[in-house]
C-alpha cells in the first residue's frame, strides 16, 4: 500500500473508531474540519478599540476580562473588523449582578444617536430573569427574541461559571445556543453586516465598586462559507421580523398572514360587508386608521376579519401616534352593538400611557397598554425583579401577541408576558360583574369571532399581522 493511501486509511480508521468508541460524533467530526479562526483579542487589544463607558479590558493568561468601573455607561471592546455571515463561538463567565453580551453584526454611525453602539446582541442575563441566550437589539427595537417561552434554554444557563454559546448570523437569520441548547432564532433584515463587540453592562456605583467582571475565553469564528456548517433546524420557534413577510420555518409552524400588506382582501367594516371608504389607508405597506377627532368609531369605524377564529395565536405589530388610542379585540360579537360606538370583545389596549386620559380611568390601570381593557391590568409577568412594561414610545414600532387556547388567553408586548386570564371562570366574570361590560350577557364567552382593529379617531399604524391557528 502507497503510503499517502496508508495515511488515509489510518485516519479513516482513527474517525470511525473515534465514533464507535463515543468519543466524537460525525457532527463533532465536521466541526474540527471547519475552517475556524481564533478571535479571541490579543494582550495589546490590536484590531480592537474601547467605546461607551470607561470600563476596563485586558487578557489575562488568554481570557479577555472586562471590569466594571463606577460612573460608567455601557462599555464595549469593539472589534475593527466588520463582518457579514459567519457563525461564532466563546465562552463566557459574569459576576452574578453583572449583565453582558457579545454583540453581533453591531453598528455605531454619528447619524444615529451620536455614534452610540447599537444592534444585535447575544444576551448574558445572570439575573433571575434568566434570559441568556435571547437577542436583543440594544439601544433600538429593544427584545426581539426573549426566554419568556423557552425554559430549557434559561435552564441551560450555570450562574456564576462557563457557558458554551454559539451563534449563527447567515443571510437574514440570527440563531443562539447555550450549552448546546437552542436559545434564539429570528428573521431581521436590519443589519447584514457589522462589528463583534464585547460588552460590559453598566451597573450602580454601589455595585461596581466591588468590582465585578465578565471573562471570555476560546472565542472562535467561520467566516468562509459558514453556511456550510451551519447546525440543521431544530424544534425552537422562530420569530419573524420582515415587514409584511413569513419565512419558511413560519409556514412551516402554521402562521399565515392576515393581511398582505397591500390591499383591503381578507377584512370589511365591523358594521357594513365592505371595508370603510374612509378614515383607513395604506401606504408603504402600513395599514393606517386615520387620525380625526378621537372619537370612538365616528371615522371609518372599525374593521374585522372577514372569518373568525377560535384556538389562535395572533401577533400585530403596531406604532402609536403620540396620545393615541387603539385596540386589537378577538372573540368580537359584530352583531351585540348595531349602534354608534366600537364593536364588543375583549380588547388587547393600544394607548399611549403617558398622554392618553384613558391610562388613569377604569380600575388601577386596567385600560392601560397591553392591558385586557376595562379588565384586568398590565404587568411584567416574565421578570421576578421588574413590574414595568417594556414597550417602545410613539414613533417607533411594538409587538403584541394574543395566545387563545380553549378558555385560556395571554396577552405578550414585545415578547414580554403582561395578562393572563381564564375566559368564563368566577374570577373573569367577577371583573365583568364590575366593568362597563356587565350589561352584554356571557361578555367574551363566544366560542368564537373575529380579529378587530379599532378607529378610535387617532392615528396608529399596522403591519406584520398574521395568525396561526391551534
Amino acid at each position: 500500500m502507497a503510503v499517502g493511501m496508508m495515511r488515509l486509511a489510518i485516519l479513516g480508521w482513527a474517525a470511525t473508531g473515534l465514533v464507535a468508541a463515543g468519543l466524537a460524533t460525525p457532527a463533532a467530526l465536521a466541526q474540527q474540519a471547519a475552517p475556524w479562526h481564533a478571535l479571541t483579542p490579543a494582550p495589546d487589544l490590536k484590531g480592537w478599540h474601547v467605546t461607551g463607558g470607561n470600563a476596563k479590558f485586558e487578557v489575562e493568561a488568554g481570557e479577555l476580562v472586562g471590569r466594571a468601573a463606577p460612573g460608567s455607561t455601557n462599555s464595549w471592546l469593539v472589534s475593527d473588523a466588520n463582518y457579514g455571515d459567519f457563525i461564532l463561538e466563546f465562552d463566557a463567565k459574569t459576576d452574578p449582578k453583572l449583565n453582558s453580551g457579545v454583540m453581533i453584526r453591531g453598528q455605531s454611525r454619528p447619524d444615529y444617536r451620536d455614534g452610540v453602539v447599537h444592534g444585535y446582541q447575544a444576551e448574558i442575563d445572570p439575573s433571575a430573569r434568566g434570559w441568556s441566550g435571547g437577542i436583543y437589539d440594544e439601544q433600538r427595537r429593544q427584545w426581539l427574541y426573549t426566554l419568556g417561552r423557552n425554559d430549557a434554554a434559561r435552564k441551560a444557563f450555570r450562574p456564576g461559571d462557563w457557558n458554551r454559546y454559539r451563534v449563527e448570523a447567515i443571510g437574514n437569520r440570527l440563531r443562539t445556543w447555550v450549552n448546546g441548547v437552542p436559545a434564539a432564532d429570528i428573521a431581521d433584515n436590519m443589519d447584514a453586516r457589522g462589528f463583534i463587540a464585547f460588552q460590559v453592562h453598566a451597573i450602580s456605583d454601589a455595585e461596581a465598586s466591588r468590582g465585578p467582571q465578565v471573562r471570555f475565553r476560546n472565542v472562535r469564528i467561520i467566516t468562509d462559507a459558514p453556511a456550510r456548517f451551519a447546525t440543521k433546524a431544530t424544534p425552537l420557534e422562530q420569530q419573524g421580523w420582515l415587514a409584511n413577510q413569513l419565512t419558511e420555518a413560519e409556514r412551516r409552524a402554521g402562521w399565515k398572514l392576515l393581511w398582505d400588506g397591500k390591499t383591503t382582501n381578507g377584512w370589511r367594516s365591523a358594521k357594513a360587508a365592505d371595508f370603510p371608504k374612509k378614515g383607513w389607508s395604506i401606504r408603504d405597506g402600513v395599514l393606517s386608521v386615520d387620525g380625526a377627532d378621537g372619537a370612538e368609531s365616528t371615522n371609518g369605524g372599525d374593521i374585522v376579519t372577514t372569518r373568525d377564529y377560535r384556538d389562535f395565536e395572533l401577533s400585530v405589530d403596531f406604532r402609536l401616534t403620540p396620545g393615541a388610542n387603539s385596540g386589537i379585540k378577538y372573540f368580537v360579537d359584530p352583531d351585540l352593538l348595531k349602534g354608534e360606538g366600537s364593536a364588543i370583545g375583549l380588547e388587547f389596549q393600544l394607548l399611549d400611557d403617558a398622554r392618553h386620559p384613558d391610562a388613569k380611568m377604569g380600575r388601577d390601570g386596567n385600560r392601560t397598554l397591553g392591558s385586557l381593557y376595562d379588565l384586568i391590568t398590565a404587568r411584567n409577568l416574565s421578570d421576578p425583579d421588574s413590574a414595568n412594561k417594556r414597550f417602545n414610545p410613539p414613533g417607533e414600532w411594538n409587538r403584541a401577541v394574543v395566545v387563545s387556547r380553549g378558555r385560556h388567553v395571554e396577552h405578550w408586548l414585545n415578547g414580554f408576558k403582561v395578562v393572563e386570564y381564564e375566559r368564563g371562570s368566577p374570577a373573569y366574570r367577577a371583573l365583568v360583574a364590575q366593568s362597563k361590560y356587565a350589561k352584554w350577557p356571557n361578555f367574551g364567552e363566544r366560542d368564537a369571532g373575529p380579529i378587530l382593529l379599532q378607529d378610535h379617531g387617532n392615528r396608529v399604524d399596522f403591519r406584520s399581522i398574521k395568525l396561526r391557528e391551534f
